[in-house]
C-alpha cells in the first residue's frame, strides 16, 4: 500500500505542479476566490466526487465515497486563497494580480490535495467508508473553515450527515527540511487576536507641552509595560507573546495629537491565557493613562483559536509517514510555532492533527530560504507529489482501521 501510493502521485505529478501554478498565477484573497474553485473542479471533473458548496463563501466539499461499502469518515483539508502582498519571485508563473501573492504556500496546499484525491479514486473499489476533500478559502484572518461549519459543509448536528471521524491537514513550510514531514501532540499552533489601544488627551503645540496632555509618551509607556506584564506575570511554560506592531499619532514634527492609536497581536497557547490576557491589558492600558490624566480604550478583535492535535492523530501519521516515506521521513516537533491556523476550527469539533512538510529545494541549506510570507517565498515543486501521497496514505490507513 505505501509503496503504490507514493508512485501514484508520482505518476500525476504534473497535473499537481500545472495545477498549483495555474492557481500561483491568479491568486485570489478572502472567502469569495471563485477563479480557484474553478480551476479545482475543472482539474477533478472525471472523478466519481460528490461536490458541495455553501452560501458564505467559495469552499467545497467533495466526498469520495468507497466502494467496499460503508465505514469511516475522513477529512483532508488544503486552504486556498492568497495575502495581500507583492511577488518577488521571478517565477515563470507569478502572481498576474498587482499586489497579491501565494505567499503562504495555499496554492500548493490545492495541489497537493488534488493530487491525493485523484490517487484515493484510482482504488475507491478498495475503500470502506468515504473521504472528504476540504477546499477552503478564507485562512488568511477570514475564518473560511468556521463559515464551512457554519454551512454544514462538514456535517454535524442538524445537517444531513454527521460530522468526519477523523481530520488531517498538511502545511508547506519553505524553510524546513526538503520533503520531511513535521508534527506534535497538543498544541501546534497559537491562538491569534488584533489588539488595538487608543490613548486619548489633548493635542497642543509641540514647544508648550505642559499645556496638553501628550498621547505619545503615554502610549510608548504602555509599550513598554505591555512586555513587562508578559515576562513577569505570565509564566514561561505557557509561552505568550503580545508584539505591538504599529504606532500611529500626530501629523506634523511641531503638533501633539490628541491621540495615538497601538495596533498589535496577541498570541496564545491556552484558552486560560488567552481570556486573562483580554482581562488584563485593558487594566493595565487604562491604569496608565489614569496616572497621566488620559484614557485609554481597548479594542480585541478575537482570531483564530489554539491549534491543537490530537496526540492518537500525531502518532497515527508518524507511523504512516515512516511506512510510506522511510525512517528518517518525520521529526517529532519539540515547540509549537506562535503563528495561527483556521484549521483549529475544525479540530474543535473532528479530532485530528495538522503536520508540516519541508518544500525548501533539495541541497539548498534551508535555513537561509525565505519563509512563508516573504514576498520571495518559494517552493519546491518536486516535494509535491510526496505531500499528496501522505494526505491520501493517511485516509487510506485511517478508513482500513482507525489509529487506535
Amino acid at each position: 500500500m505505501p509503496e503504490s501510493l507514493v508512485a501514484e502521485a508520482a505518476a500525476i505529478s504534473d497535473r499537481i505542479v500545472a495545477l498549483r501554478r495555474a492557481v500561483h498565477a491568479e491568486p485570489e484573497i478572502g472567502l469569495i476566490t471563485p477563479r480557484t474553485r474553478d480551476k479545482i473542479r475543472a482539474a477533478l471533473d472525471h472523478l466519481p466526487l460528490e461536490w458541495a458548496e455553501g452560501p458564505s463563501t467559495t469552499g467545497l466539499v467533495a466526498t469520495l465515497k468507497g466502494g467496499a461499502g460503508p465505514g469511516r469518515s475522513v477529512l483532508l483539508r488544503g486552504d486556498m486563497d492568497a495575502l495581500p502582498m507583492p511577488e518577488e519571485t521571478g517565477l515563470d508563473f507569478a502572481s498576474t494580480v498587482p499586489g497579491v501573492m501565494h505567499a503562504c504556500g495555499h496554492d500548493a496546499h490545492v495541489a497537493m490535495l488534488a493530487g491525493a484525491a485523484q490517487v484515493l479514486a484510482g482504488q475507491v473499489e478498495t475503500l470502506a467508508g468515504e473521504v472528504r476533500f476540504m477546499f477552503q478559502p478564507g485562512e488568511e484572518g477570514y475564518h473560511g473553515a468556521r463559515f464551512m461549519l457554519d454551512d454544514g459543509l462538514l456535517g454535524g448536528e442538524g445537517f444531513d450527515r454527521p460530522l468526519p471521524d477523523a481530520a488531517f491537514a498538511l502545511h508547506v513550510m519553505p524553510n524546513a527540511p526538503h520533503g520531511l514531514i513535521g508534527g506534535r501532540a497538543g498544541p501546534l499552533l497559537a491562538a491569534a487576536d488584533q489588539l488595538r489601544i487608543t490613548v486619548t488627551g489633548r493635542g497642543g503645540h509641540a514647544s508648550m507641552p505642559h499645556d496638553t496632555l501628550d498621547p505619545v509618551p503615554i502610549a510608548c509607556e504602555i509599550v513598554g509595560a505591555l512586555q513587562t506584564m508578559v515576562a513577569r506575570r505570565f509564566s514561561v511554560f505557557d509561552p505568550v507573546v503580545v508584539t505591538i506592531a504599529r504606532i500611529e499619532a500626530g501629523t506634523a514634527h511641531n503638533v501633539i495629537p490628541d491621540s495615538a492609536t497601538l495596533t498589535g497581536t496577541m498570541r496564545t497557547l491556552s484558552a486560560a491565557n488567552r481570556a486573562r490576557l483580554k482581562d488584563e491589558i485593558p487594566l493595565l492600558a487604562a491604569g496608565i493613562a489614569g496616572a497621566h490624566g488620559l484614557a485609554a480604550e481597548v479594542d480585541i478583535l478575537e482570531g483564530f483559536p489554539v491549534t491543537l492535535c490530537d496526540p492518537g492523530a500525531v502518532d497515527f501519521g508518524e507511523t504512516v509517514a515512516r511506512e510510506m516515506l522511510g525512517e528518517g521521513a518525520f521529526l517529532r516537533l519539540v515547540d509549537p510555532i506562535m503563528g495561527a491556523e483556521d484549521f483549529a476550527y475544525v479540530l474543535e469539533k473532528v479530532p485530528g492533527a495538522m503536520f508540516f512538510l519541508g518544500v525548501s529545494h533539495e541541497g539548498d541549506d534551508w535555513r537561509q530560504c525565505c519563509g512563508i510570507h516573504s514576498t520571495k517565498m518559494m517552493v519546491d515543486e518536486t516535494v509535491m507529489p510526496r505531500g499528496a501521497a501522505f494526505l491520501a496514505g493517511l485516509a487510506k490507513r485511517f478508513l482500513a482501521s482507525g489509529w487506535a
